[in-house]
């Protein structure tokens, strides 16, 4: 089998006991990658490690490959134009989004004997979104509902792609900045705390103790009585 190693070298052509025992030698493991090669290819690597980069892989393609989401805008035939206002906003929110956006319009009684009605504001709001959307369908009407199908323009989406990766970059640096701070204040703090001169703490010394004063006796007036009567 050709051998090559965890590092991308190549080790030439050597039996199967051979690359086994330069595996383990390196503790790692020892995968076939190209079976069907003449001779078959192997590579010397964490197979762990390799297993966990290529699901990492595989999750960021599934999110780059993401289908467009389809969402409803629905209007009615005479709205009033604060409400068009606050529909188109809307609108441009969701196309911004990367989403495309099915208008659509519902007639109710007398309404549905004007369909220009729907026609003239599915007009206006293609008209109000040609800078970043375009027409995948045109206004087309089924029973009491007339609705087209709007799509964000190419340029959009590179847009908001280059907004989402440089949102992406900007976290990234701003947890690297905090992680630093971070860094350097527990470094501080523990310089500060070498740096601290040790408390010393005054010693008290214990005040002698005072000897006892002898306490002079004074006569009472019993034994100055008896002291008379003696004298007498």
């Amino acid at each position: 089998m050709r051998l090559i190693d965890d590092k991308g070298a190549q080790l030439g052509i050597m039996s199967a006991s051979d690359a086994l025992r330069l595996a383990e030698e390196r503790e790692l493991d020892l995968i076939e990658v190209a079976p069907s090669a003449q001779p078959p290819v192997c590579r010397i690597m964490d197979y762990g490690k390799h297993k966990y980069q290529q699901a990492k892989r595989e999750r960021e393609a599934r999110k780059k490959s993401k289908a467009t989401e389809v969402r409803l805008m629905r209007m009615k035939p005479q709205i009033g134009p604060h409400d068009l206002g606050i529909k188109l906003r809307k609108l441009r929110e969701l196309l911004g989004e990367g989403n495309k956006v099915r208008v659509s319009v519902r007639f109710r009684g007398r309404e549905m004997s004007k369909p220009e009605l729907g026609r003239n504001l599915m007009q206006r709001v293609a008209s109000e979104l040609a800078d970043i959307a375009q027409v995948e369908g045109f206004p087309r009407q089924e029973g009491r509902m007339m609705s087209m199908m709007v799509a964000p323009k190419p340029a959009t989406r590179v847009a908001l792609r280059t907004k989402q990766e440089a949102a992406k970059q900007q976290a990234t640096k701003q947890e690297a900045t905090k992680q630093e701070a971070t860094k350097q204040e527990a470094t501080k703090q523990e310089v500060t705390k070498e740096e601290a001169p040790t408390d010393v703490k005054e010693q008290v010394k214990p005040e002698p103790a005072k000897e006892p004063q002898p306490v002079e006796e004074r006569p009472t007036q019993a034994q100055d009585a008896e002291d008379g009567g003696e004298a007498g």
